[in-house]
């Protein structure tokens, strides 16, 4: 979630948390199919999806309220599925989005043929291991897309969930600092063999989140890639970089709900978003069924990470390279925005994904991987 927080003075949303948060998952795409069976497929992928999906949240809530809470459940790559690459065939076309729609010109389906670079095999590459950071409110299910294309172009994909954020189930309210927010991650980076290195993608606040890690293990990451991301710059905080939108009825401003979880004479413990309002937020070039999807799955975000300004250094996280995949149709970090992170931080290279909302890992899944496959290749 792009927070552009108010700090002018004026009627905001409230309300008491009951601390208790929705706990989801959700489940990946099958694989691709002949063309005369396309949409027969496209059609039955969909419904199993959706049936996962449900089937994964209903026996977390169950998990949940039968006293699992408390901690982190134990998970391998939190929301996702793992389908292995050895016994797939050679050749074999990646799958399909699984968005029932008509395909876009602008998001085609790729063939292995297709992708960049083809004459670098991708265990010749420098890192072929790809950690996917969601962003404020996601969780790891929002990259099952993703995995999937990933994982079947025979990359390694880790999808990790932040502390209190997809299947983890610390209370959000209770999350006081952005290295607590993080530590998923860094425990992550910290368990990484010497000398093995992982590319980090970071979406949204997630862009804080690995900015914050390219800084405490610079040698763990080969290239940092900042998805329609929050960008920072050393001193500054997520707070400090959405505040740059000024107009009072934008819709992000309109769609924040303040909890204040210890009272409302105290400063707001996570900030909400109003669901009516997501699918034009966020999710406005989006299948309906993935706008569903993170309707029972988003939750709220921890204010405190929001406030805390990053002290990044040229000698760790400027040594990273960096590269930013702008979003055009956003309506929560919109375009020109995105443009100004990028010319306050330049990156190494950007990219720019045509018709992408703020979730381009629905809205435009193949235009992202296309993306994420170039820039693992380059030298």
């Amino acid at each position: 979630m792009g927070m552009c927080l108010s700090r002018s003075s004026g009627p905001v949303k409230k309300r008491q948390s009951k601390r208790l948060t929705n706990q989801s998952a959700a489940a990946v795409n099958g694989g691709g199919s002949n063309r005369w069976s396309r949409n027969r497929s496209s059609k039955r992928d969909d419904s199993i999806i959706q049936e996962r999906a449900l089937a994964a949240a209903i026996l977390l809530q169950q998990q949940m309220q039968n006293g699992g809470g408390g901690g982190a459940a134990p998970f391998d790559r939190s929301a996702s599925l793992r389908y292995p690459n050895s016994n797939s065939k050679k050749n074999q076309p990646l799958p399909r989005s699984s968005s029932s729609r008509a395909r876009s010109l602008t998001d085609p389906l790729l063939q292995p043929h297709q992708l960049v670079n083809q004459e670098v095999k991708v265990d010749d590459l420098e890192t072929n291991h790809f950690v996917l950071v969601h962003g404020g409110g996601f969780g790891a299910w929002c990259w099952y897309k993703t995995i999937a294309l990933l994982e079947e172009a025979g990359f390694k994909v880790t999808a990790v969930d932040l502390t209190g954020s997809g299947i983890h189930s610390f209370d959000t309210n209770s999350i006081a600092s952005l290295s607590q927010y993080v530590q998923p991650l860094t425990d992550f980076l910290e368990k990484l063999a010497d000398g093995e290195k992982v590319i980090l993608v970071g979406h949204d606040f997630g862009g804080a989140c690995i900015s914050f890690a390219m800084e405490r293990h610079p040698l763990k990451v080969s290239k940092a890639v900042f998805v329609a991301a929050a960008m920072l710059t050393s001193g500054q905080s997520a707070l400090d970089m959405f505040s740059q939108k000024t107009d009072s009825n934008d819709l992000m401003r309109q769609s924040q709900i303040f909890i204040y979880a210890n009272g409302n004479d105290k400063p707001p413990t996570a900030i909400d978003l109003d669901k009516s309002l997501l699918r034009d937020l966020l999710f406005n070039h989006s299948p309906a069924k993935d706008v569903a999807l993170a309707s029972v799955s988003m939750r709220p975000i921890p204010f405190s990470p929001v406030l805390e300004k990053l002290c990044l250094s040229d000698s760790k996280y400027g040594c990273v390279r960096r590269f930013y995949v702008e979003t055009t149709e956003d309506n929560a970090i919109p375009k020109a925005l995105q443009q100004n992170l990028i010319s306050n931080n330049p990156p190494e290279q950007v990219f720019h994904l045509k018709g992408a909302d703020h979730s381009p890992f629905f809205s435009k899944p193949q235009g992202l991987h296309r993306i994420l496959v170039e820039i693992s290749r380059i030298p």
